[in-house]
């Protein structure tokens, strides 16, 4: 039987997942109002990801001998300014995910969770990659300034994204 705490965190994490899913959908409506389809493809799937995200803790849970707790999902922001505006809070939210992601395997570390460890080093790898990939993004979104040309050339590659 895991530990009540390293349960409870593993719970609170189901929750941050499913509610970043949620961001990535309203993300996601966002752009489509704004004749950006690509953006709004491309943050379908982080949507789908996170999803999947959540579900993998959920089953570990149980693998565990632990019980899921689900909460309350906070409702997300609807408008923003600008696409950047839209990429620059997905990277704030994906650094908080990160620390939370860290913290958890910080206490399964003090906790001597050998299992939680090994679970949750493959959520460590993938915040490396979240972080990256959106930093790239916005990167290529401060190259093209204010240009409408090179923001539909990125909504043209970023709904090529291959799914799953």
């Amino acid at each position: 039987m895991p530990k009540k705490t390293i349960v409870d965190a593993i719970n609170a994490q189901i929750s941050r997942e499913f509610n970043a899913a949620y961001l990535y959908l309203s993300m996601s409506a966002h752009f489509e109002s704004q004749n950006l389809s690509g953006f709004a493809r491309w943050m379908r799937l982080q949507h789908d990801e996170e999803v999947g995200h959540a579900m993998r803790l959920f089953g570990f849970l149980y693998d565990i001998g632990g019980s899921v707790t689900l909460q309350a999902i906070k409702k997300p922001t609807a408008t923003w300014s600008s696409a950047k505006a839209v990429m620059q809070d997905a990277l704030k939210h994906e650094k908080a995910v990160t620390k939370a992601v860290n913290d958890i395997y910080a206490l399964a570390v003090k906790e001597k969770d050998y299992p939680a460890q090994v679970n949750l080093q493959w959520f460590v790898n993938e915040q490396v990659e979240e972080e990256k990939t959106l930093g790239d993004i916005l990167a290529k979104m401060k190259l093209a300034g204010d240009s409408g040309h090179a923001l539909l050339l990125m909504d043209r590659e970023l709904g090529a994204r291959a799914s799953g």
